[in-house]
Formats: C-alpha cells, structure tokens, sequence
C-alpha cells in the first residue's frame, strides 16, 4: 500500500485528555504529598506540643515537691527545736522550784528550833478555803509512829509550798513525804484513798535511789487528775537519819497544752519521749479506765517493729537533733526532733510526707489533665481537616494547602509565642507577656505562663524587701553587740600585788553572760562574774539590767551578801520573764590579801595553791538571783598567798562539745589552767580559749564563753 494514501490514526487520547491527566496526575501528587506532608507536620507538632506540656509539667512538678519537701523539712526541724526551747525553759522551771521546796525542806531539818505548832488540816477537817492550806495524810499504820516534832516540821513546808504552786501554773501539786509514812499535800484535798502509801510510789523510791532530782514516767494520779509525772529529790535528815521526798506534779494534758500543744497541719502532731525511748505524752494518751493503784507503761518506741522509727529513737535518746523520714504502712512521715536538756528528754514533731507533698501533686495532675485535653483537642482538629480534604481534594486543592498551611501557621504559632516567652522569662525579662487570644488550651496556658511570670516577679520583689529587712536587723544586731561590749571592762584594773584578766566570747551576736570589774574604794574591788539564763536579746536585755543592778547595790551596800540581797529584789521585781542570773561575787582586799565571796548559784570558781598546787572550788551556799525575793547567802572569806591563782568561769567553758557531742568537761579545763600556771593572767585565760576553741573543732558554740583570771604576785 502506498504510504501517501494511509488514513490518519484514529486519536485515543487526545491531547488535552493528557494535559488534563497530566495536570490530574500532577494535582493528584501534589495533594497527595502536600497532604501527607501536612499532616505529618500537624502530628510533629501535636507530638511536640504534648511532650513540651508534659516533660514542664513533670519538671514543675517534681521541682515543687522537692521545694516543698525542702521547705517542710526546715521548717519541722526549726518548731522542733523551738518546742524543746520552750519546753526546756518550762521543765527548768519546774525543776527549779522543787530545788528551792528541797533547800526549804533542809532548813527546816537542819533548824528544830525554827518549827512551830500550827494546825495541820487532814481529808476530815474541810479548810474555808483549800488552797490557804496543805492536807496532812497519814499512810497505814503512820499514825501511831509520828512525833508531834516530825508532823510539824513536815507541815511547816506549807510555807513554800504555796508561792511555789501560785508562781508556777504548770504545776498541779506539790508535796513532801517521809520514811515516817507521812505526806503534807498542796493544795489541800479530800480525794485520798485510805491505803496510799508513798514509800511504796516510784516517785519516792526513784528519787531516794538516784539521791537527785528524778522524773518520773507517766502514772494514774491519785488526786483525779488522769495522768501524771512527777519531778522529786530526795532530802536527807543527818540528825534523825530518815528521809524526805519532796515532788511537784505536771499533768499530761498540761504538758500537751502549754508545753508540746502543736498542730503541724490536718495530720501533724508532737510527742515526748523519755531518756528509755518510752512516750511521755503525744495527742490521745490517756489513763483510759486504770486507777490509780494499777501499774501504766507506755509504748517504748526502741522496741518498735519499725525500723526506721527505732533509728529515729535511738538518735532522741542520743539527745540529738535532726529530721528523718520513716516509713509507715499508711505513708511516710517526717519527724523532726530535738533535745530538751533540763529532763534529758526529746521532743518530736510529726508530719505525713503526703500533705506536705500534696500540692505539687494536685498541680502535676491538673497539668497532666491540661495536657490530654490539649492533645485530644489537636487529633480531633486533625482528623476534621482529613475529612474536609478527602471530601474536595478534586476541586478545593488550592484551598486545601491554603487551609494546611492556616491550619499549620494556627497551631504552631501558640507555641511559639510560649517558646519564646520562656526565653524572655529565662533571660529574665519578667515583664513579658505572651500573647494568645484564643479560647482553647493554648490561651489557658498563655494565661497561666503570664500569671507565673507575674507570680515570680512578686516573689523576687518580696524575697529583695525580705533580704532588705533581715540585712537591716542584722545591722541592728551589730550595734547592739557593740554595745554590749562597750558594758564588759575596756581592760583589768591595774592592782598592785595582783594580775587580773578577763575574758567574754558570746555564742550569738549578743549574749547573757558577762563580767565586771567594781571600784569600791583604794583597797577593795569586786569581781563579777555573771550568766542569764536563756540566750541572744532577751538574755542579753537581762544581762544589762543585772550589771546595772549589781554595779549599784556594790557601792550602796557595805558587804557582798547585803549588795547580792539587794540586786536580787530589784531583779525579782523587774523580771516578768522567768529568767533568772547565776553569779559570783567576791570583793578583793589588795592590803590585807584576802578575798571574800559570795556564790549565787554559779559555777564555783577553781583555786590553786601556790604551797601545795592542790585545786580548790570557792563554793558557798546560794540560789540565782530573780528567782525569789528572800534569799540565803553565805559570805566565805579566804586569805591569798603570793602565786596564788584564782580561775572564774561561766558554764559555756566546761559544757562546750565536740563533733562527738563530748563535753570539754571540769577535769580538762583544770588541768589546762595547771599546765599554764606559770604565765601572767591573761597568757592563762588565753591558753583556755585556745584550749576550749580547739577541742570544739566545727561543732557550733551553744553558749557564751566568760572566764576570769586572778593571780596573786
């Protein structure tokens, strides 16, 4: 066939159709891939988001509880030791008073002629008024073996027995017994059962065995009054050979009330133990329904099956201080705890682990519950525009990458206005604000972002006029312990015959104890040496007014008991705070080389012989000043030999510890000052600082250092 003469081929596709399939084919793969790149890029983004809120979320989570838990545990460790503070002050007190009741009671022993026939109230002879007088009980078959003489000299404590119990509110009675089977009890009672006997109580056995001041464990009161302890001390009749027991009660519910009464949250509690481990109170204990002649023992917590608790027991009983955190089977629990010296007991504070952790929990699960909604919010935006795009991909291409790319450009856009407020915010440009004004997740996480922007830049503001005002008092500390300072002598008074040094070295910025130098006339000088019970301003306002006080009543009276006598009732009337002063006073004769002195309750003071090198402590008796109006003093005057030397100290000398919680201790400081007793005065107190200082390492001074030098040239 000739070529020229074919027909043309038939036309299958025509040449639009391929354009048209082109562009199909073109459009397909562009949709296609721009929808898989889109929606590939809207998971990234969804994945991000959610990983970015979770991984803050956590972050901010585990950081607040760490805070929390910091926080929490420096605040139970610092009530704790407030607690034994408190605590500690109020025992002493008790403690106190039953000294006096116990000197009260050696007076009367020791004096006969001083007793007087007075009418003595039993359970049968109801008084007008029960607390103008004590009750006299005799214990079974007593009656028939008491003198007259025992009876009236055991009812004369009445004459203690009631400014003690008036000045004390802790107290819920006090009282005497005897080996005779005898008890006088304030204020008077009825509530006595026939067959009590207080030879036979632990109060009265204790104290005879220990021959000191004793605590008892919990016990059903007699009186009524549920549970009980007691602080007894024994008094000893060297001209009959029997023995007193005086006591003073503190009931438990007053110790939980006035003296361990802490709530520490919803859960929180405190609790005392005893040197044994054994619990003196903590909330609930009671004597349920025991009475008063039935044996009751509390739970001793070195038996308990938890380990951790008995950890924790142990380090009480130690009389440390500390936190820890103790398993129970119905949570952790932080207990922090702290020594109360006076009674060698501790004080607990108890808190669960959970309330102080639950607020960083609450906020971790909002978070957690944010961060699910924002997630199922963005998958069901995702599969909204899948449909959308399936449903017009033929006819809406341009539309659909237009709406991917808004729809893109809409979610990232949130986060990245957040993203870069944290890099503000870490920059630390907390005036920042993100802005995103939308009504879902992402502008509730704007809104939160600004308001803990705006939260940190009120607490940094509050943390610089916090950090402002503690450099002001620590300022203020400064001048008052300047001025302090300016009370102590500027240097020892040039005495011919003598060298004299003196030396104060407070354990806070200020301190309660000093010494003095006192002028009285071209052959006599007095020595002070002083310390206030307590420490830092308050102590330090009691020392002030102390010098002040001594330094008058030196020059006004004419002998060293007089000028303490008269000190001690302008104390008695300025002090409102139960703090009292321990102090020795001695006035130096420099012509007649002899010294006479008075010790109010001190630290008596060491003397060594220049002859015989033996070592001497210049005691007398007397009680601190501030405690009672009336006091008995007793004036010692001794004669002084050249090389004689003379070492007055404060207790801050001899109860400084170590890192193992050692004591310095009278027999180190004794012989320091014999190994130095060649120098001048003021090269032997140096070597005790010195001495003192070293043996102390790093463990933190507890108490002023006061020590005094007098040597006879």
């Amino acid at each position: 066939m000739n070529p020229g003469t074919r027909s043309p081929p038939k036309i299958r596709f025509p040449l639009r159709t391929k354009i048209l399939l082109l562009f199909l084919v073109l459009s397909l793969v562009a949709l296609g891939a721009t929808g898989y790149l889109a929606f590939t890029q809207m998971e990234d983004v969804s994945t991000f988001a959610a990983g970015r809120s979770t991984d803050l979320g956590n972050k901010a989570s585990a950081d607040s509880a760490a805070a929390l838990e910091t926080n929490a545990r420096a605040s139970l460790l610092k009530l704790a030791s407030d607690q034994a503070y408190i605590s500690n002050i109020i025992f002493e007190r008790v403690r106190a008073d039953l000294g006096t009741m116990a000197y009260y009671a050696g007076e009367i022993q020791a004096h006969p002629d001083r007793v007087r026939t007075q009418r003595l109230y039993t359970q049968d002879d109801v008084p007008e008024d029960r607390f103008a007088t004590t009750v006299l009980f005799y214990s079974p078959g007593a009656k028939e073996t008491v003198t007259l003489e025992e009876r009236n000299a055991a009812g004369m404590m009445g004459d203690i027995f009631i400014p003690v119990y008036a000045n004390n509110r802790q107290i819920s009675a006090v009282y005497v017994g005897t080996d005779s089977g005898i008890s006088v009890i304030y204020p008077w009672t009825n509530g006595l059962n026939a067959s009590f006997d207080p030879r036979l109580r632990s109060w009265f056995k204790d104290a005879k065995k220990n021959g000191g001041v004793t605590w008892s464990q919990p016990y059903v009161d007699l009186l009524g009054h549920g549970l009980m302890v007691t602080c007894s001390r024994p008094v000893y009749d060297n001209r009959t050979g029997r023995t007193w027991v005086v006591g003073a009660d503190v009931t438990i519910d007053t110790i939980n009330q006035n003296i361990i009464g802490t709530q520490v949250g919803d859960r929180g509690y405190a609790m005392l133990i005893d040197s044994t481990g054994h619990v003196i109170t903590r909330p609930g204990l009671s004597a349920g329904d025991r009475r008063w002649d039935e044996s009751f023992v509390t739970e001793d917590l070195l038996e308990s099956n938890n380990t951790g608790l008995v950890r924790v027991a142990r380090e009480m009983t130690a009389g440390k201080t500390g936190i820890e955190r103790v398993q129970f089977e119905d949570g952790d629990r932080f207990i922090a705890y702290a020594p109360v010296p006076s009674v060698n007991w501790s004080v607990g504070v108890v808190m669960p682990v959970d309330d102080v952790t639950a607020p960083a929990r609450l906020s971790q699960e909002t978070i957690r519950a944010d961060t699910r909604a924002a997630a199922d919010h963005m998958a069901s935006q995702q599969q909204t525009m899948k449909t959308i795009f399936i449903g017009i991909f033929i006819i809406l291409i341009l539309a659909v990458v237009v709406l991917t790319w808004t729809f893109s450009r809409f979610l990232t856009e949130p986060l990245q206005k957040l993203e870069k407020g944290a890099e503000e915010v870490g920059k630390g440009n907390l005036d920042y604000v993100v802005e995103v004004n939308t009504q879902d997740e992402f502008g509730s996480l704007a809104y939160s972002f600004n308001t803990m922007a705006s939260d940190l830049r009120e607490y940094i503001s509050t943390l610089k006029r916090t950090t402002a005002e503690k450099e002001r008092m620590l300022k203020e500390l400064e001048i008052a312990k300047g001025i302090q300072q300016d009370f102590l002598p500027e240097r020892a008074p040039m005495i011919p015959g003598f060298d004299l040094d003196g030396y104060n070295l407070p354990a806070l910025e200020v301190g309660g104890d000093f010494y003095d130098f006192i002028p009285l006339d071209s052959d006599h000088t007095g020595l002070v040496i002083a310390d206030v019970s307590g420490k830092g301003v308050p102590a330090a306002l009691f020392m002030a007014l102390s010098r002040t006080l001594i330094r008058a009543s030196a020059h006004s009276a004419g002998d060293p008991v007089g000028s303490l006598r008269e000190a001690n009732v302008h104390l008695v009337e300025d002090s409102k705070t139960g703090m009292f002063v321990t102090l020795f006073y001695a006035v130096l004769d420099s012509r007649a080389k002899s010294l006479t002195y008075v010790n109010a309750g001190h630290n008596p003071p060491i003397l060594i012989s220049a002859g015989t090198g033996s070592v001497k402590l210049l005691s007398a008796k007397g009680i601190a000043l501030g405690v009672i109006n009336e006091i008995d003093l007793e004036a010692v005057k001794i004669p002084l030999n050249a090389d004689d030397l003379i070492v007055l100290y404060t207790d801050g000398v001899t109860e400084a510890t170590n890192e193992k919680i050692e004591e310095y201790g009278t027999d180190r400081f004794t012989d320091c000052v014999m190994k130095n007793r060649n120098g001048t005065a003021k090269e032997i107190r140096e070597a005790v600082v010195r001495d003192v200082i070293a043996f102390a390492g790093t463990q933190p001074q507890h108490d002023d250092i006061t020590i005094m030098v007098l040597k006879v040239l």
